[in-house]
């Protein structure tokens, strides 16, 4: 097993969580191959959510995660097979989605099941993302009487 390969790709699925929660959209294109593909797969949306381009993921992306929503993505348990230049992996993961403008919290969990290449340039990008929901729920933060925001990265700062 080729363990720099090995933390190199386990390096670009963590950036790309990152980015995604930090909103670097900019940075993200790197975690991408040019023809990378993502199938999504939130029935949060009422539609599936498939892309068929860097361009479009990260469109989808940027148009649909704006400041009014917080999100935070946890993966871990890779499992990871390296074929030369091309790549297989599955990570379980869990997220949160804080959709203030409409007061919801959606929370999941699923696998992801991905495909990487490494580049000419030696680097690991991702070819596909995806996943299948094992749950998702979403609840209106108006159940909850006591929560309160201390901390929101997204919120205007005062002064």
């Amino acid at each position: 097993m080729d363990l720099v390969a090995l933390e190199e790709i386990r390096r670009v699925k963590y950036r790309y969580l990152r980015c995604v929660d930090l909103k670097r959209w900019e940075e993200m294109a790197e975690v991408f191959t040019a023809d990378a593909t993502a199938d999504y797969g939130s029935p949060a949306t009422g539609k599936p959510l498939k892309f068929g381009s860097r361009d479009e993921i990260i469109t989808f992306l940027r148009d649909n995660l704006g400041p009014g929503i917080i999100t935070l993505h946890a993966a871990g348990q890779p499992e990871i097979d390296i074929d030369a230049d091309t790549a297989t992996g599955r990570w379980r993961f869990e997220d949160t989605v804080v959709v203030t403008e409409f007061r919801l919290l959606i929370k999941g969990a699923a696998f992801y099941e991905d495909r990487y290449a490494r580049g000419e340039d030696g680097r690991w990008r991702i070819a596909h993302t995806g996943y299948v929901r094992i749950y998702e729920t979403m609840q209106s933060l108006d159940d909850l009487p006591s929560l309160k925001f201390t901390a929101n990265h997204w919120a205007p700062q005062p002064g």
